[in-house]
């Protein structure tokens, strides 16, 4: 019996383990480049992010938002699903041109931001990727603002029509 214990105290560390080794661990700084998001096939939870597993949830169909230049960045964004009042919507931006500081943000609404949420994007293999509170009531002529901290502190922001 006493043989026993430390293979199952092993055995339950490694099991115990197992969870956390689907984790994402460290994320670069900024995509390692830009991603031609031209290519053939839906945007589902699956291939979502070409890196991960399924998450366990679906996004929706993609629309492509356009592409805008501001202070040297040229800024790609899609938005997968709907856009609905008082619910998120899933946004991918892909940032090029310049170099990217320490964060990227988006936002649903007016420029001024006011009655909105900015949510702080994440790195996901080669765009940016948040969810972004959709405020409710949506004003009259919202968009998707995008803003990115440019190294040294310079910040460009650039907006999509979100072709609801």
């Amino acid at each position: 019996m006493k043989r026993l214990i430390p293979i199952a105290a092993v055995s339950f560390y490694a099991v115990a383990m197992l969870p956390l080794a689907g984790c994402g661990g460290d994320k670069p700084a900024a995509p390692a480049a830009a991603h031609d998001h031209d290519h053939d096939h839906d945007h589902g939870a699956a291939d979502h992010d070409h890196a991960k597993p399924n998450d366990g949830h679906e996004h929706g169909a993609t629309t492509e938002l356009g592409e805008q230049e501001s202070g040297g960045f040229k800024v790609k964004a899609s938005r997968d699903g709907g856009v609905k009042a008082g619910a998120d919507a899933a946004i991918d931006v892909w940032v090029n041109g310049g170099k990217a500081g320490s964060a990227v943000r988006f936002w649903i609404g007016t420029e001024d931001a006011k009655g909105s949420v900015k949510a702080k994007a994440e790195v996901e293999v080669d765009h940016w990727h948040t969810h972004a509170e959709v405020p409710d009531p949506l004003p009259a002529g919202s968009k998707l603002w995008v803003e990115v901290d440019g190294d040294g502190g310079a910040k460009a922001v650039v907006s999509f029509d979100l072709k609801m």
